[in-house]
């Protein structure tokens, strides 16, 4: 199957592929802002109570790594739906 960049045919979706891209899109974005919303929620926290840092390490270490999946899975579940891979 061609990349994307060696693809130049248009492609064409159906009204409810676009939903559906639409769809995941949307649930994708929610858990990144929820992810960085624990980002901000951690650092507001050990900003009050510094003593907290070292119990909140995890929760700062551990939101990238979920953020970078979200980011993934969007991109795998739209490139499947385009046809197009690297």
């Amino acid at each position: 199957m061609p990349s994307m960049a060696e693809s130049y045919q248009p492609i064409s979706l159906a009204p409810e592929e676009l939903l559906a891209i639409k769809q995941k899109l949307s649930t994708a974005r929610h858990n990144i802002n929820n992810h960085l919303a624990l980002i901000v929620a951690a650092a507001e926290l050990v900003k009050r109570k510094p003593e907290m840092a070292e119990r909140l390490a995890n929760t700062f270490l551990d939101q990238p790594k979920k953020i970078m999946g979200e980011i993934s899975d969007f991109t795998h579940e739209l490139e499947k739906t385009l046809g197009v891979s690297d």
